[in-house]
């Protein structure tokens, strides 16, 4: 048996349009229930990263992404209450009209970032969003 405690690895995903929307999920279970997220989530074991986002983005959203940028690797220990998660975040683009909530998501919306002020967001995905933002703006 490992006597090392090892941290969990989680990918996010930025969905995208040309006009800078982006789709977040409304969170069907805790941490965080009820509040929006990037859509994301675990990396099984023998995944890539890349395969684990993906999967996740339809898993949750129904929309089929392209991956575009890697964005940033989150790694504050205390960035999940469930223990110490790594995020490893892309930019994608997908069809929106694609877009139905699904598995961990009871809802899902389309956001512009003036509207991050007036919602729940969970995590530390408000600083994610707009590090994605940074990023799309900064390539067109």
């Amino acid at each position: 048996m490992n006597k090392y405690k090892k941290p969990s690895v989680t990918t996010d995903i930025f969905i995208f349009d040309e006009d800078f929307n982006f789709i977040l999920i409304k969170r069907k279970n805790n941490p965080f229930k009820n509040y929006w997220a990037l859509p994301g989530g675990f990396v099984d074991y023998g995944e890539t990263v890349e395969s684990a986002a993906i999967r996740e983005a339809k898993e949750e959203t129904s929309i089929d992404v392209e991956l575009k940028d890697l964005v940033n690797v989150y790694s504050n220990p205390d960035r999940d209450s469930r223990g110490h998660t790594i995020s490893i975040t892309y930019t994608a683009k997908g069809d929106f009209n694609e877009r139905k909530a699904n598995d961990d998501a009871i809802d899902i919306g389309i956001f512009s970032a003036e509207k991050l002020d007036e919602i729940n967001i969970a995590f530390d995905h408000n600083k994610i969003i707009k590090d994605c933002l940074n990023i799309v703006k900064n390539e067109k």
